[in-house]
């Protein structure tokens, strides 16, 4: 999949005979737009590849363009050069940008507002990342808001983050759509492991909050677990490598396993027990659909748009950055006679229910043709 506006090729395919009762609007070209890989590990990255590859399935014309990463301090010229790659896009043309990008690019998406028919992806607004300044929080808001202001509709992948946006950053509502992702079908796990497996899915960041399940683990040395932490280090090497100094002060090295980035994590979901992430904020939460998806009790945070995903009778969530209150969900989990089982089977009943990227792509291909009759 090409990554350059001048040689990008639209992807898509028409084997479902869709383009058929769409062909006025299948003819237009569609630009969507991120911040660097497309095969970067992340559910957010995961969200637009399989965005991309629906939507050509919908019949739709879909040209994929890269810009690079996208930050408050951005070099000028990386700057330039994101104005470029915008300025290439013919007039009218509906583009895509991922919130990644979008958020920081306030001055660039001005410029190009007026000639090009601007989308907003957000799968959570950056100022709700962990780990930031009072200064950079502040300043991502300002340039969130104005670059929302910016574009003719919304695209988010919960309604928790369509709350947000509308209190937080004075995005009108009815220019909101929301497509959650989709999930996979999988076989369900046996959860009959002994001792029990303990599975997070997550990059080592600190939104993730890896440290609370460890201080959490910590407490609960004395019965029989293993953990697995399954997710890439890079984007944090820094905090990656403290989490591996706490489960180091712990004595936890032979409990708590970094599997880093693995080929197949379904593999990790069919060998796990329980589902444990603590996340302190989530825009969706992909993970959590997946975890479900393979019928493991979950455990987490009250926070972000985890209490519209996991359900109780599937989950038990317990106030964020709590290491305490984590600490007695696990205990409960794996010591209270039947519960685990109970939860199970709650699992697999909302993993039927969960919808599938068709279903997420049919109501982005909708907001898309109603954009271009505008």
């Amino acid at each position: 999949m090409s990554q350059s506006t001048n040689s990008a090729r639209p992807f898509n395919a028409e084997s479902d005979g869709s383009r058929d009762h769409n062909s006025a609007f299948v003819n237009f070209d569609f630009y969507f737009v991120y911040p660097g890989d497309l095969d970067t590990r992340t559910g957010g990255y995961a969200y637009d590849k399989r965005l991309i590859e629906e939507l050509g399935l919908l019949g739709l014309r879909v040209i994929p363009i890269s810009l690079p990463q996208c930050s408050l301090d951005m070099s000028p010229a990386v700057r330039i050069l994101v104005l470029e790659k915008l300025s290439a896009i013919p007039d009218g043309s509906m583009v895509m940008i991922d919130g990644l990008a979008l958020g920081v690019l306030d001055r660039e998406t001005t410029e190009v507002r007026h000639r090009l028919r601007l989308i907003a992806l957000c799968h959570h607004p950056l100022a709700l990342e962990s780990g930031l300044t009072p200064r950079q929080r502040s300043m991502l808001f300002e340039t969130e808001r104005s670059a929302f202001a910016n574009v003719h509709a919304t695209l988010v992948t919960s309604n928790n983050t369509r709350r947000i946006l509308m209190h937080d950053f004075a995005v009108p509502e009815d220019t909101i759509t929301v497509a959650v992702p989709g999930t996979d079908r999988r076989g369900f796990s046996e959860c009959n492991g002994r001792p029990p497996c303990l599975l997070t899915v997550g990059s080592l960041t600190q939104r993730k909050a890896h440290d609370i399940l460890i201080s959490a683990l910590a407490e609960l040395a004395w019965l029989d677990w293993q953990a697995r932490f399954v997710g890439g280090e890079h984007f944090d090497l820094g905090w990656a490598q403290k989490l591996r100094e706490q489960v180091a002060r712990e004595h936890l090295e032979r409990r708590i396993h970094f599997v880093g980035l693995v080929p197949d994590v379904d593999i990790e979901y069919q060998q796990a027990d329980v589902f444990v992430l603590p996340s302190r904020f989530e825009g969706y939460g992909m993970v959590f659909a997946e975890a479900l998806s393979a019928g493991l009790p979950v455990i987490a945070a009250r926070a972000g748009a985890v209490p519209d995903l996991v359900p109780d009778t599937a989950g038990l969530l317990v106030a964020p950055d709590n290491p305490m209150a984590l600490a007695d969900a696990i205990h409960r989990l794996l010591t209270t006679n039947g519960l685990r089982q109970q939860l199970q089977k709650g699992a697999r009943a909302c993993a039927v229910e969960l919808p599938t990227w068709r279903d997420s792509a049919e109501k982005v291909f909708k907001l898309l043709k109603k954009v271009s009759q505008k």
